[in-house]
């Protein structure tokens, strides 16, 4: 056993970023990966993958290693939310101040990106190898190659990113006295697409995040570099007036589509083929606790894999390897132990509260974005920070435009929810929304921060 030497179990994102951060350290890196190479043209994964919405957090993980120049050509700016109502018509939110962004990028191609820098880098990429057999206590792994055969390896630390359904984590609850929730919500999703139009334009805004919030269900698009649109149908499972258990057919699927999100589907012409060759997926959200035993640990999805409703899940985890590289940096590269106890102390607070905060934007999305009341709350806010740019920020702003700790984030943005309530409880704010008195409101707010 050489501490020197890491096994990553997991090439998808978070496990390639980290590899790359580790051999930069001078350590030995080979990624353990149970799928074959998602580079080969065989390999294409299509119809599962919720396109990224890269932020401040992840940027700030790719700038470290200097990867951003690699990255922006991929990378299309979105400044807000256009919400599709059902007559078709549309608004336009900010996510912050002028020019600020998240990026929509293709999970694929920046998986794509990053298996290449990593070998790129001296890490050993090991694709058909699936972990059948992890020790704990003596931090061993025994592997099935691509031919059939097995070996056993002991490598100096194992560390698992190998996502929800982390076999890692799956032995950690097996040989140690590990506390694991997994939660299932009552929605799934469906990729779909909008392709480019005639012409090979975009057939909507390309520099938007596009949401037809529904109620109970919406659908959403993101942009791509080929003007095509990801899009995603988030439904109820069964035992709604629309879920996917009630569309069987093309009759089915037409009617949902033009009775709920009509300006869509006249621009999806290959909808039913997708629709139905298409999986529908689960979305989860899992929590446990602790995330290390001996020289083991899990990371990213493993240990907190969380609904992608705020954009976090991508991030969060790239800023998991931002703060291990820094305690590496620290207490020295093979401090394992230490550097693992420190690392779960920093984090866990701050993944349980993300994985909250996504769970209540779900409610957002889908529901409170179509409400003009929600509108003007968020016109508000936004006025606030203009005026106010450190005492009042935005939750949204707090969480995606920064590297405020994710705990620290959710505690303010639930007292300011409690001032805003306060606010807009003014019966005539609808009516005065265009001409809004923010002397009054700000009259109102600092009445509200002393009660």
């Amino acid at each position: 056993m050489n501490n020197n030497d890491v096994s990553i179990i997991g090439a998808g994102l978070i496990g390639s970023l980290l590899g790359i951060f580790l051999q930069k350290r001078g350590l030995s890196v080979s990624v353990y990966e149970k799928r074959p190479d998602l580079r080969l043209p065989e390999y294409a994964p299509e119809g599962r993958s919720i396109n990224m919405a890269l932020s401040d957090r992840g940027w700030k993980a790719i700038d470290e290693l200097g990867l951003r120049s690699l990255v922006e050509p991929y990378a299309i700016p979105m400044y807000g939310r256009r919400i599709h109502d059902e007559h078709g018509d549309t608004t336009f939110l900010p996510y912050g101040k002028e020019n600020q962004a998240i990026y929509s990028i293709s999970r694929g191609k920046f998986n794509h990106m990053l298996v290449d820098e990593a070998e790129k880098n001296g890490v050993q990429m090991k694709f058909d190898h699936h972990c059948k057999e992890i020790n704990i206590t003596d931090t061993s792994i025994v592997v099935q190659n691509p031919d059939g055969s097995t070996e056993k390896n002991t490598p100096g630390v194992i560390i698992g990113a190998d996502g929800a359904y982390s076999s890692l984590r799956d032995a950690m609850q097996h040989q140690t006295r590990l506390n694991y929730t997994q939660e299932y919500i009552s929605h799934g999703y469906k990729e779909l697409s909008i392709p480019p139009t005639k012409e090979g334009e975009y057939a909507m805004d390309p520099n938007a995040l596009h949401i037809w919030p529904r109620g109970m269900f919406m659908l959403i698009a993101l942009p791509n570099p080929d003007k095509s649109f990801t899009c995603t149908l988030f439904l109820p499972f069964e035992g709604a007036k629309v879920c996917f258990a009630k569309i069987n057919d093309r009759k089915d699927l037409d009617t949902v589509f033009k009775t709920y999100f009509d300006d869509a589907y006249a621009l999806m012409p290959d909808l039913a083929q997708q629709y139905f060759d298409n999986p529908t997926s689960s979305l989860i959200n899992v929590e446990c606790y602790p995330w290390l035993a001996n020289k083991s640990m899990l990371i990213g999805d493993a240990c907190h894999a969380m609904v992608p409703f705020f954009g976090q899940g991508m991030n969060c985890g790239f800023e998991d390897c931002y703060i291990l590289d820094g305690l590496l940096e620290k207490y020295g590269a093979t401090s394992w132990e230490l550097v693992f106890e420190k690392f779960q102390k920093i984090r866990k607070k701050d993944t349980d509260a993300i994985s909250k905060m996504a769970r209540d934007n779900f409610t957002e999305m889908r529901d409170s974005v179509a409400n003009p009341k929600f509108l003007v709350r968020k016109k508000i806010e936004a006025k606030l920070h203009e005026l106010y740019p450190n005492e009042w920020i935005p939750l949204y702003t707090m969480v995606t435009f920064s590297d405020m700790k994710y705990a620290d984030a959710y505690a303010q943005g639930k007292l300011q929810d409690e001032i805003m309530d306060r606010v807009m409880d003014d019966p005539t704010i609808l009516q005065n929304y265009q001409q809004l008195n923010y002397e009054e409101i700000i009259r109102q707010v600092d009445t509200a921060r002393m009660v």
